[in-house]
């Protein structure tokens, strides 16, 4: 694929860091973008040490729930080849007769309302010829107890997938939709020093027997930004989570 400008939003950490590594290394224009400056400025040192062309790598800061900021942001940049959005949003663990509905609402406006507000500025800077690359997570696709609210703003992701693929087309959109990955994202959720015995509990139920690493899910995401001929499709990354043993 000749050199293309993509965007990554949520290229500081995690998922989007590793993506933005793989397509850097490639010899892309990669641009990432965050909310918090110090990691950003952490994130293009790594940056550099792994692109082909290091001044090809540029990072800016913008909130993906402020419309202002990333009309500024895209206004900026100038054209744009591929869309990243991988950010993960607040989350929001456990049943939903316990979950704070307030907190739910959040995750959905820090993660799909974002995503949407994010592919809206974004518009008028792709060409035909663009792409857009979602992440939503496993909770879409698989019922696990304690993961309703999870589920619910996942699935909002992937279901607008399809139809913003024919609504947008010929620009292709995707997502990728990882399973279990050993991210930063954690923390919010389990603290770090629990995080080993909780990754233990889960690998029982992952076929490949083990948890992800970042990097497999940016592989996939790769994938979609490269392939002219893929869209309106949900890639489910998660070691095979979400099969169920049938009965003999």
């Amino acid at each position: 694929m000749p050199k293309q400008h993509i965007v990554i939003i949520g290229g500081t950490a995690g998922i989007g860091l590793a993506t933005a590594r793989l397509l850097a290394a490639e010899g892309h224009a990669v641009t990432v973008v965050g909310r918090d400056a110090d990691r950003l400025k952490q994130a293009l040192g790594e940056l550099a040490g792994h692109a082909a062309d290091p001044d090809a790598v540029q990072g800016r800061t913008a909130d993906l729930t402020e419309r202002a900021e990333l009309d500024a942001l895209f206004d900026a940049l100038g054209p744009v080849d591929h869309l990243v959005v991988t950010a993960p949003g607040t989350g929001n663990v456990g049943p939903l007769p316990e979950l704070d509905l307030t907190a739910l609402a959040t995750a959905f406006e820090t993660k799909f309302t974002a995503a949407a507000r994010a592919i809206q500025a974004a518009l008028p800077k792709l060409s035909k010829q663009s792409s857009i690359t979602l992440v939503s997570a496993a909770s879409a696709q698989c019922a696990m107890p304690g993961t309703a609210g999870l589920a619910a703003v996942n699935g909002a992701v992937e279901t607008l997938v399809p139809t913003l693929a024919l609504e947008l087309a010929p620009i292709r959109v995707n997502a990728v939709s990882p399973g279990v990955v050993d991210t930063g994202w954690w923390d919010r959720v389990v603290p770090a020093e629990q995080r080993g015995a909780a990754f233990s509990g889960l690998v029982g139920s992952i076929p490949v027997g083990r948890v992800a690493q970042p990097e497999e899910i940016a592989d996939v995401i790769a994938l979609l930004v490269r392939n002219a001929y893929m869209t309106g499709t949900v890639i489910p990354v998660d070691g095979g989570a979400r099969l169920k043993p049938q009965p003999a």
